[in-house]
């Protein structure tokens, strides 16, 4: 049975005083006997406070982002290395908003993939489409080529630490979702993408999340579909009560 996992990207937010008092709570609201994976992902300098503050704990602390290289003169970057340096071992790659915002590429998000694999570093592999692609009926392409670019030039060993996380663009930060038909479509779609490439074993290993507007009050729904493995959380995650809700609801 494949793991059900709940991720909070914190995005920029949140700085040192505040990082500390939600981890504090989550780690009182939190369950710890739920058999669910649970990790959040402050920024870039809260990230070695986070992994000694949660160290005793059932919740993994994860990196937004890192460079593809292994080091160089790459100003205001981060390595894998680094990550794994303080106790990080999982990163976030191909965020919508590191393509809409930064330019990221599909092949420099597999670049990226590349890197962090071969650093023993687990993904939590980001795609999805945006809503002009929808509305063209294009969707199913769209997920297709970022699958292909991002991670189709992994092994089916390499695949143990690959994490899908399917947020389509048009309900991330929105308010708008993704009906739990229309996330189950996709899921079902990605999960037979892996199964035609890789074989059944990896494609019913993969877990796959889904990520855009996910709150308490629609998780339960979203949750209960059958390729829907978990969510990847981006506002409710800033509230402890919130995201202890929604990790409930899996």
């Amino acid at each position: 049975m494949r793991r059900k996992i709940v991720a909070g990207n914190w995005k920029m937010h949140k700085n040192a005083e505040e990082t500390e008092d939600l981890l504090n709570d989550l780690i009182d609201k939190l369950p710890h006997d739920k058999g669910v994976e649970i990790i959040v992902a402050p920024t870039f300098v809260n990230l070695a406070s986070a992994v000694q503050h949660l160290e005793f704990t059932n919740i993994e602390v994860a990196a937004q982002n890192m460079h593809q290289a292994e080091s160089g003169a790459y100003t205001g970057e981060i390595s894998a290395d680094m990550l794994r340096s303080i106790g990080v071992h999982t990163v976030i790659l191909g965020h919508s908003e590191r393509r809409t915002h930064f330019g990221e590429t599909d092949s420099v998000i597999g670049y990226k993939v590349d890197t962090a694999l071969k650093n023993y570093l687990k993904v939590i592999f980001c795609f999805g489409e945006e809503l002009k692609d929808r509305q063209a009926n294009n969707h199913f392409n769209v997920v297709e080529n970022q699958l292909r670019d991002g991670v189709f030039q992994i092994d089916a060993f390499g695949w143990a630490n690959i994490i899908l996380a399917y947020e389509p663009v048009w309900a991330i930060g929105t308010g708008e979702t993704a009906s739990p038909e229309q996330a189950q479509e996709m899921h079902h779609f990605i999960r037979e993408t892996i199964r035609k490439k890789f074989g059944s074993d990896v494609a019913e290993d993969v877990c796959i999340l889904y990520g855009g507007s996910v709150k308490p009050d629609n998780a339960a729904e979203i949750f209960s579909k059958p390729d829907v493995d978990g969510g990847l959380i981006g506002g409710a995650a800033l509230k402890a009560e919130d995201f202890a809700a929604i990790v409930n609801a899996i």
